[in-house]
């Protein structure tokens, strides 16, 4: 049960009055019955409220009930305000400033610095330490198109570097992986895609507005996915690349080698992501098996080389050509 959650629940029942099980759940992204089991929760947290039936009914806490700033406890109001503030690094809105304002206004008198050390001991900070600029202003962009139902038109540089120009509804937007992504349905495809916003540019907010239809959420979990498609290979790195290995693998994969070296069991599938992170090593990695992958990525470094000599060709050329 989230506490962010039941937080958020009782601050929409303080401003709205009375609210519907269903509405709460869509809000939410949850089914009606997590809804009526936090409800619960939060009754038996000492907030009474009642459920009115009918149409216009609802839930409403109890019209003479005033909130108590000691239902929540230190570490309650310390995790949803460490949870609000490191939202706020990346996504600046008023709401979330109000937000942030009303739960620091249930912190009980005298227990303002404990609550402050204990929000301090986990810091989230979402933004990179350098990357696009442009992920900042557009998550404010994508974030109002989505309260106000508008279009979002943007170029869009794909896989294999095809470019394209979209149109999307915009649905959700996805933090997963450091990456910040949007999910929408675009009127080129004609069907839902997860676009990532570092691969989008002149980024527009259209003034025609939509009617949202029904969401298809996206497919946030590979695991299952990649068990099936996921192979391990056998590496040997140098102890200079080890902390960057350990990305992708546990310590338990590694297998101590002539004082300097390791013997990985990598977990590897065989597409152009993961050959370019095995060629990121450099020359602090080799892949010892299984043969057909070394045999690509040997003639992944020739095609380097060998694009690198046409360059240098072309350079001393043109260079003679000025002279």
């Amino acid at each position: 049960m989230k506490v962010d959650r039941l937080v958020s629940i009782i601050m929409i029942l303080l401003d709205k009055k009375r609210i519907g099980a269903q509405a709460l759940a869509d809000m939410f992204e949850v089914s009606p019955r997590t809804i009526y089991r936090d409800i619960e929760a939060i009754n038996m947290a000492g907030i009474p409220i009642r459920s009115i039936s009918g149409v216009g009914g609802g839930f409403e806490i109890m019209p003479e009930y005033k909130l108590d700033k000691k239902v929540f406890s230190i570490a309650d109001l310390s995790a949803i305000l460490m949870g609000l503030s490191s939202l706020s690094n990346m996504v600046r809105d008023n709401e979330l400033v109000n937000v942030l304002a009303k739960v620091k206004s249930l912190i009980p008198d005298g227990e303002e610095k404990d609550i402050e050390i204990k929000t301090g001991q986990i810091r989230i900070d979402l933004s990179p330490w350098i990357g696009n600029r442009n992920i900042q202003p557009y998550l404010e962009t994508i974030k109002t198109a989505l309260q106000d139902h508008k279009l979002l038109r943007f170029e869009y540089m794909a896989h294999r570097g095809n470019k394209s120009v979209r149109t999307v509804e915009p649905y959700q937007l996805v933090l997963k992986g450091g990456h910040w992504y949007f999910q929408g349905y675009c009127h080129v495809r004609n069907d839902y895609r997860l676009f990532r916003l570092s691969r989008i540019t002149k980024l527009q907010m259209e003034q025609e507005t939509f009617i949202p239809r029904d969401y298809q959420k996206p497919i946030l979990a590979f695991e299952k996915i990649a068990e099936t498609m996921q192979t391990e290979i056998k590496i040997r790195i140098h102890k200079s690349v080890l902390d960057r290995v350990l990305e992708y693998c546990t310590y338990d994969s590694f297998v101590p080698d002539d004082g300097e070296y390791y013997i990985v069991n990598f977990p590897f599938i065989e597409n152009d992501y993961y050959y370019d992170i095995l060629l990121g090593f450099g020359d602090k990695c080799e892949c010892l098996e299984p043969p057909h992958i070394r045999t690509e990525i040997k003639r992944k470094i020739q095609d380097m080389a060998a694009m690198y000599d046409t360059g240098n060709s072309n350079i001393h050329a043109e260079a003679a050509a000025f002279v």
